[in-house]
This record gives C-alpha cells, sequence and structure tokens, in this order.
C-alpha cells in the first residue's frame, strides 16, 4: 500500500489498529475445556486443593458438579472458574413452583455468586432415561421456576438446564434421520427446546461413543483414521462417531423447529482400565478419545451438519473415583486422587505432567538419525490408503505437498502419498504407536523416507499446520511464542 504525503494544509492522520496473533511451534497448544468434577470416593484431595490445582496447573476453565456442594463452591471463589451447580433429580418435584424454587436458589447459589461464577443450574440429570412420570412432568416447571427466581434475585447471568442422555432419540442413525422419541417430541422436547430459545440457555447433551462403539467402529468412534460411515439422506462421510451424534440431536431438534438452540456438551469421556477383556478399554483408547476431543471442539470447525461452531464441553471426569460400583466407572478420570495425570490429553500447564503412555507433542524430529516415521504397510491396499488420504487431510493437516506440483507429489501414486499423509498425522499427533495404526495399514520405520525435496521431517516437512493451532486457542498466552503476526488497519482523514 502507498501512502500519500502529507501536506501543510491537508493533515492526515494514520490510526493503526494492531491485532497480534502469536503462534508457537514448539509447544502443545493450550485448549478450553471442561470437566466433570466428581466426588464418589473417599480419597479424593480438598476442594481447595482441587481448585487452586486447576487454576495453577492446569487449562480447564469450568467445571461441573452433581450437587450445590457448599466447600466446592467456596473453594472455587475468587478462582474466575466458572460452575455448573446441579440439583439432585429427587429435588426437582418440590423446585416446580416458585417459592420452593426460591427457597433453593436462596440456600444454595445466592451465599456463594457471584463471588463464585456459577455458570448453569443443571436441573437432574437424564430425566428422560429415568422414566419416573413424576420427574418428567415437573422438570420444565422447575427449569422456568428456578429461572424465575435468579431473576428476581438480580442473578440472571445464571442460565438454567438439563442434560439429556442420547436415549432421547429414536432414531440416531444416519445423523441426518435423527428425532426425539415419539410422544416426547412434541409434548416434552419442543416446549423445553422454546424455554431454551426464550431464555438464551443451551441444550444439554450426554454423547458417549464409549457406549454406541463395536470393536468394527473402536477407530471411528476413537478419532482415529477409518473410512467413515456415509449418510446418504446429506451426502456426508463422517469419520467420527462424536459428531454423528451431536448431529443426531440436531437433527433432532430441526425436526421440532429449533435447530437454532446452542448444544452444550454436558458429559462426555472414555474409561482407562476396564474388566478383563473388555475390548476398546485402555489408557491409549481413552488419551486417544479425549485427547482427539479436546482438539476437535477446540478447533472451531464444528460438526458436519453445524459448521463453524466451538462446542462447550465437559469430560467426564476429573478423578478417577474409587467407590463407584464397576471397574470402568471407577477410571474415567483424567486425574489420579494425587493429581498426577492418569494421561495428558493437552491441559496442563508448562509441561507439568505427564501420563505413563502419552509422551508430549514435539515439533521437530530427533537428530542423529534416531527419528521414528509412519509409513504404509507394502500389503495394504491401494483403497484403504486412499481413505487414510482422505482423513487426514480432512483433518486440518496440510496435504499440498502431495498436490500437483508439490514437493512429495512425485512420486504420483497412491502408497507414495498415503505414506506422507500418514507421517505427517503420526508426527503432528505426539508420534504414539496407536497414531500409526491406520487399521492395521501403517509401520513405524526408523528410517527416514525423505527424498530429494521432499522431506517428511516435523520441522521441515508437515508437522503441525499453524491454521489448527490458532483456531484452537488463539489468544493462549501459557506457552513461548516464536512467530507474530501484526494486521494493522488504517483510516485515512
Amino acid at each position: 500500500m502507498i501512502i500519500p504525503s502529507l501536506s501543510a494544509t491537508k493533515l492526515l492522520f494514520l490510526f493503526f489498529s494492531c491485532h497480534l496473533l502469536f503462534f508457537s511451534s514448539t509447544a502443545t497448544a493450550a485448549y478450553s475445556i471442561g470437566v466433570n468434577y466428581g466426588t464418589v470416593a473417599d480419597n479424593l484431595p480438598t476442594p481447595k486443593q482441587v481448585a487452586n490445582f486447576l487454576k495453577t496447573k492446569t487449562n480447564i476453565d469450568r467445571i461441573k458438579i452433581f450437587d450445590a456442594n457448599p466447600d466446592i463452591l467456596k473453594a472455587f471463589a475468587g478462582t474466575g472458574i466458572p460452575v455448573t451447580v446441579t440439583v439432585g433429580n429427587g429435588d426437582i418435584p418440590s423446585l416446580a413452583k416458585l417459592p420452593g424454587a426460591q427457597a433453593w436458589i436462596e440456600k444454595n447459589i445466592l451465599p456463594f455468586h457471584p463471588k463464585t461464577v456459577i455458570r448453569y443450574i443443571a436441573v437432574g440429570n437424564e430425566i428422560l432415561a429415568t422414566s419416573d412420570k413424576n420427574l418428567i412432568a415437573h422438570l420444565l416447571p422447575a427449569m422456568k421456576a428456578l429461572r424465575s427466581a435468579l431473576d428476581s434475585a438480580n442473578a440472571s447471568s445464571i442460565k438454567v438446564s438439563t442434560p439429556h442422555s442420547l436415549g432421547i432419540l429414536s432414531t440416531s442413525e444416519p445423523p441426518s434421520s435423527g428425532k426425539f422419541r415419539k410422544g416426547y417430541d412434541k409434548l416434552i422436547f419442543a416446549p423445553i427446546l422454546e424455554f431454551h430459545k426464550q431464555t438464551k440457555s443451551p441444550f444439554m447433551v450426554n454423547p458417549y461413543p464409549y457406549f454406541g462403539f463395536v470393536p468394527q467402529t473402536a477407530n471411528y468412534a476413537l478419532f482415529k483414521p477409518n473410512g467413515g460411515v456415509f449418510d446418504a439422506g446429506t451426502g456426508i462421510n463422517y469419520t467420527n462417531m462424536f459428531d454423528a451424534q451431536l448431529d443426531a440431536v440436531y437433527s433432532a431438534m430441526k425436526r421440532v423447529g429449533y435447530e437454532d438452540v446452542d448444544i452444550v456438551v454436558a458429559e462426555t469421556g472414555w474409561p482407562s482400565v476396564g474388566d478383563p477383556g473388555q475390548p476398546g478399554v485402555s489408557v491409549e483408547n481413552a488419551l486417544s478419545f479425549n485427547g482427539n476431543l479436546v482438539k476437535h471442539v477446540n478447533s472451531g470447525k464444528g460438526t458436519p451438519l453445524m459448521p463453524n461452531r466451538t462446542f462447550e464441553t465437559y469430560i467426564f471426569a476429573l478423578f478417577n473415583e474409587n467407590l463407584k460400583e464397576s471397574v470402568p466407572e471407577r477410571n474415567f478420570g483424567l486425574f489420579k486422587p494425587d493429581l498426577t495425570p492418569v494421561y495428558d490429553v493437552g491441559i496442563l500447564r508448562h509441561d507439568q505432567g505427564i501420563g505413563p503412555v502419552a509422551a508430549p507433542p514435539t515439533a521437530t524430529a530427533p537428530s542423529g538419525g534416531s527419528g521414528k516415521w509412519c509409513v504404509a504397510k507394502s500389503d495394504a491396499s491401494d483403497a484403504a490408503l486412499q481413505a487414510n488420504i482422505d482423513y487426514v487431510c480432512s483433518s486440518g493437516l496440510d496435504c499440498k505437498p502431495i498436490q500437483a506440483g508439490g514437493a512429495c507429489f512425485n512420486p504420483n501414486n497412491v502408497r507414495s502419498h498415503a505414506s506422507y499423509a500418514m507421517n505427517a498425522y503420526y508426527q503432528a499427533n505426539g508420534r504414539h504407536d496407536f497414531n500409526c495404526d491406520f487399521n492395521r495399514t501403517g509401520v513405524i520405520t526408523p528410517s527416514d523416507p525423505s527424498h530429494e525435496a521432499c522431506n517428511y521431517s516435523v520441522d521441515k516437512g508437515p508437522g503441525l499446520k499453524l491454521e489448527s493451532s490458532i483456531a484452537a486457542n488463539p489468544m493462549s498466552f501459557g506457552h513461548m511464542f516464536s512467530l507474530a503476526t501484526c494486521v494493522c488497519t488504517v483510516w485515512f482523514f
């Protein structure tokens, strides 16, 4: 741009508004994520210790609790971490009229808010799944009464909602066919969604791919490379079950005319330990699901039917809880009771700790020939390898090098292109062995497959695509930054 020269008779004022975006090429992105803080255990740290840990050691920026525990609410005072409190299922009928709701707000909210930031009141948990007609009948009246009680107490910033399991859907596959259970759609969900629309509160759902997968769909459920599931109704090929479940909810909402209501993921997660022989349960799979979930929901990519949306998401759970009934239920936690990570999904600040199987993501390959790369197996079919290419290149990684004119376009065949794409995914996700599985079509090699101008190393080759890191969290200052872009807007007078 050529700036005109100044003269004595005409004064030119230049106002520069510079917006700095910082990029890191050497550190894990800091993500915004919520967790469910359950307390069904006898060995957990005190709420004060938990609040201090989350505030100083992690990037967890909101929590959800399953009651209105005053000790927890006191502990989070002044932390700035918003809390979602929960009304017990059994308390719902007593809150369906305004006096009961006002008494509950006066006891459980007003002594703490706003010093403790209370974000939502969750009225019960998965009430429709209980099939208790009394609770179902009183659910919406209780939500409305609590809303009125909050308004009269000058606490209008707190929103009221209720979490639902995916059992509210009669049909969810394919996602475009999603619909609420017959008889509940217009009588129950349309009025609830109208409440959300009028109060600008979100529809809360608990999607759990863990409960919906079979061994054949494990990679689809775990955000791992897979061929996808095709929805003939929309022509969309879904490559992860989480998106499919959310889009099924969206389709059901749209059928009753409320697709514009926001969705919050109130619970989702994956256990790290299961019963002997239980399929799909391991530390590696829990890391794969939750780690990829965090990156996915922070990317702003949204889902195929809800593009460019960032879903407020609460992982289940903060801790392993030793008093729960089954082995998997006791092992959904991101952290052990001693505050050490079961595994690290990238939410620890300043490299505070690393899980037992997950090495921290790196952006440079080791020197001295000791690196590892992921390439296509010699017996993998072209169809499987093409599916790998399609998956990687739709995940946000840069595939320009294998496009016509790119440094890795030649040799121009599926196997060569797939090896580059698979390695790009493997390197960008921390070089864990399971990131080179690709439905058993990938193999790790100690030999650098780089050739001529085509470089497979992370520092000069695929690496982490900067656009994806920035979309996930453009203003995170928890790491050292190496690049800055200044976008300057100029006004002339």
